[in-house]
């Protein structure tokens, strides 16, 4: 880990200012937008690093109730409630904007087209975590490809991991990746023609909001029990191969495992259409 900090070139910048980094873009291959939060009140990320159920309860339970810490809020004077839009959806689209914007210098550029990688996320959280998280991630999605519509030379690509786990980085999230994981290899052993606990949910979420157009929680918590976990590091090297690879759209937990080689190697990477 030391020999790789000392070969990156780090660099200060504002995600919603770009003029305070855009001039790096010309002479990038890539870039990997990896800003946003899950839960409003910031303490949450201390809490699973430290292993601290209590406070991490207490994150949510705030969220939930409308008493939430904005990260922002010194800085910008915004309401705590326009945090997930500015972390998940509008800090991303300045950088796209101005990722697309930038003239690349021919000699310095050796991956065309040229890729942006958004760290979005499986909805699986809700009703645990605010709705507007999931929405405010496949905001952000559909901006991203509105900005590059009709640009040969760019490409989006969207991450969505499930429950992000780490035993040491996030010793809580081991326990629970240990069940989902269980919950997931289940599912994908059982026939398509039995019921299944997610199919069931799916089911009840279809019929409660047959005229709404939203999905109903059940439709995340069924997400839940059927996408596998995923490592961290694994979301990493995903992201490393997608930045090489002619790959444009969303890419799943199962679209990443084949991209690191959990499966079928050399096969052709499919990937879901923006808003799947």
């Amino acid at each position: 880990m030391l020999i790789l900090s000392k070969q990156v070139d780090w660099q200060r910048g504002d995600a919603l200012q770009p003029e305070s980094f855009a001039r790096l873009f010309a002479e990038v291959d890539g870039v990997v937008h990896t800003l946003g939060t899950l839960i409003e009140n910031a303490n949450y990320k201390q809490a699973i690093k430290q292993g601290n159920i209590f406070g991490l309860v207490s994150s949510i339970c705030q969220s939930m109730t409308g008493d939430r810490e904005n990260p922002l809020e010194k800085k910008t004077g915004k309401s705590p409630r326009d945090s997930y839009n500015m972390l998940n959806r509008d800090a991303a689209l300045r950088v796209c904007e101005a990722f697309v914007s930038s003239a690349p210098e021919d000699s310095a550029i050796r991956n065309m087209p040229r890729p942006f990688v958004y760290i979005s996320a499986e909805d699986i959280f809700r009703p645990i975590i605010p709705a507007r998280y999931i929405q405010s991630k496949r905001e952000a999605e559909y901006g991203i490809e509105q900005l590059m519509a009709d640009r040969a030379d760019y490409r989006g690509v969207y991450i969505r991991p499930s429950l992000v786990y780490h035993a040491h980085h996030r010793p809580m999230t081991t326990p629970a990746a240990v069940l989902l994981d269980l919950s997931a290899n289940l599912h994908s052993k059982i026939p398509p023609s039995l019921p299944t606990p997610s199919s069931v949910l799916r089911h009840l979420g279809s019929q409660l909001l047959r005229s709404a157009n939203a999905t109903s929680s059940l439709e995340s918590i069924a997400n839940a029990l059927s996408i596998p976990p995923i490592h961290v590091d694994h979301v990493a090297e995903a992201v490393c191969v997608a930045l090489m690879k002619p790959i444009h759209g969303v890419v799943g937990v199962r679209e990443m495992r084949e991209l690191i080689g959990w499966s079928e190697h050399g096969r052709e990477t499919p990937v879901r259409p923006v808003g799947a």
